[in-house]
């Protein structure tokens, strides 16, 4: 499978390397001249990503067993996946602005050695509090992502970072929809543990392909590290996705759960102010305020929710047992499968999104992006009975999050100076785990309560699902919305570095776009 996968991972990076026509006057930070290194950056960092992005769901078809396994009660079980979107939330901004600062190769050999490291915690042990701790380090290293997007524009020409940016962005999907359908074959033939360590040697390989292939970005922001900031952020992402990932669970209105909200809303109204006050702050809000990098994390929050609902589901859905009337009674490696077609669709459709955004420019691919979602669901509405209809509509929807994902970074990178790429990519891919720690509190508020007795066991009926669907579909039309109101054209006004910033050189950006 790895062998494959680096194939096609291959295949498509080298579609990517033809060049796109960039506008006269456009800068790089590094010569255009190819190297044979230079040829392999996009491979190695893509496949970190897919390793990475792999990791976020490979204890899903687990949960179910982890009880008997480790001792341990159903909720405790449950943290092995909460835990890691909390650590994933809380480091991708902060790693993200720690590269800009120090290096952003230095950064990412070090989220690998904590994704290896953790991999290694949970091969080792069967100790629930041991798993919950290796699963916590692995969600950190979600900041490879937006570290490689970063690294892309630092050292590639101009005209190879829009392809490039958009496999890398594609990766958190395609990562997702491997890594079910492997876990679901490890867990069904081989010991569980055998997962994690296979996920601890594809770490240690991530970490000798970059020492070998990805050179450090010369380009720095100075300042000292906003470390009140750091731990201020920290505190309101962990009160916020706590109170919307347990909310079902410990009752929507419970003091608990009120208590994280509103403690959250307080703390993060008093970290702005910090933040707008400090000379160099973790997030610089004055940039992130600008239309064209607000409504652009809007709708990255918007499509993170619409893309998790069709990871969430589907595998879910042909499970249920055929007494429900519409469940498939399909086996936990199946279910996995299912989504298997939409991430080669993502590999296939990186290099195309790239071509749209070079001449149409990315808030069209969004835009494009948000419908083919939104299309996407209404197949899935009036087509759950047959399963490669199913395969189908989960696929159309995948295909739209390829597009998605790959113009977001594009936006953002054109939105701001090249010194904070690493911070605001980061806080990109900070608002898509939002939506998805949205979309998973709602997926299971609506799978627990629309609910009938079939066979001796409650199960969710046919319009749980098909609500979901409707729901998912409302969020990417929002964010077609939102994508609609984006400023047309060039950023209208870059502006300056912040004060200490070096290196800063102005960024690719794509073809004018038509308003």
């Amino acid at each position: 499978m790895g062998e494959r996968l680096c194939t096609l991972l291959w295949t498509s990076v080298w579609s990517t390397m033809t060049p796109v026509t960039a506008e006269p006057g456009q800068t790089s930070p590094v010569p255009s001249a190819r190297t044979p290194r230079a040829d392999l950056i996009v491979p190695v960092l893509a496949f970190c990503g897919v390793v990475v992005a792999v990791m976020q769901t490979l204890v899903v078809p687990l949960l179910p067993h982890v009880p008997a396994l480790t001792g341990s009660s159903p909720g405790a079980a449950g943290w092995l996946v909460t835990v890691t979107l909390l650590t994933g939330a809380v480091f991708t901004p902060v790693l993200g602005r720690v590269g800009d600062m120090y290096g952003k190769r230095r950064v990412l050999l070090a989220s690998l050695g904590v994704l290896t490291a953790g991999s290694v915690l949970c091969a080792v042990s069967s100790q629930i509090g041991v798993l919950i701790a290796g699963r916590a380090l692995q969600g950190a290293a979600l900041a490879v992502i937006p570290l490689g997007i970063s690294i892309i524009r630092d050292e590639l020409p101009p005209e190879r970072v829009l392809p490039s940016i958009a496999l890398m962005s594609s990766t958190l999907g395609i990562g997702a929809a491997i890594g079910l359908p492997v876990a679901a074959l490890v867990v069904e033939n081989f010991d569980w543990h055998t997962m994690f360590w296979a996920s601890a040697a594809l770490g240690v390989l991530d970490i000798a392909l970059v020492l070998r292939t990805v050179p450090e970005s010369p380009l720095r922001s100075r300042g000292r590290f906003d470390l009140p900031g750091t731990l201020g952020l920290g505190a309101v992402l962990v009160g916020l996705l706590l109170a919307i990932t347990q909310g079902a669970g410990w009752g929507w209105t419970s003091p608990r759960t009120l208590g994280l909200l509103g403690g959250s809303l307080l703390l993060g109204l008093l970290w702005g102010r910090y933040e707008l006050r400090t000379a160099s702050p973790m997030v610089d809000l004055r940039v992130s305020a600008r239309p064209a990098v607000l409504l652009t994390n809007l709708a990255a929050m918007l499509i993170g929710f619409a893309f998790y609902a069709n990871s969430l589901v589907t595998a879910q859905m042909v499970q249920e047992p055929k007494e429900t009337g519409y469940g498939l009674g399909a086996s936990i490696v199946v279910g996995g499968l299912c989504l298997l077609p939409g991430g080669l669709a993502m590999v296939a459709l990186s290099p195309l999104s790239a071509r749209i955004s070079a001449k149409y420019g990315p808030r069209t691919t969004l835009a494009v992006a948000a419908s083919v979602m939104v299309v996407g669901y209404l197949v899935r509405f009036f087509t759950s009975h047959s399963l490669w209809l199913i395969v189908a509509g989960a696929t159309v929807v995948a295909s739209g999050t390829a597009l998605a994902y790959s113009a977001l970074p594009a936006l953002v990178m054109r939105a701001v100076p090249v010194s904070e790429t690493g911070a605001a990519n980061g806080l990109n891919t900070l608002m898509r785990s939002v939506g998805q720690a949205c979309c998973s509190a709602v997926v299971t508020a609506v799978l627990a309560h629309v609910t009938f007795t079939v066979a001796g066991r409650t199960a969710p009926t046919l319009h749980a699902y098909l609500l979901i669907f409707l729901i998912a579909a409302g969020m990417a039309a929002a964010a077609l919305v939102a994508t609609l109101f984006l400023p047309a054209g060039r950023t209208a006004r870059p502006g300056p570095a912040a004060a200490g910033t070096v290196g800063v050189t102005t960024p690719a950006a794509p073809a004018q776009e038509s308003a």
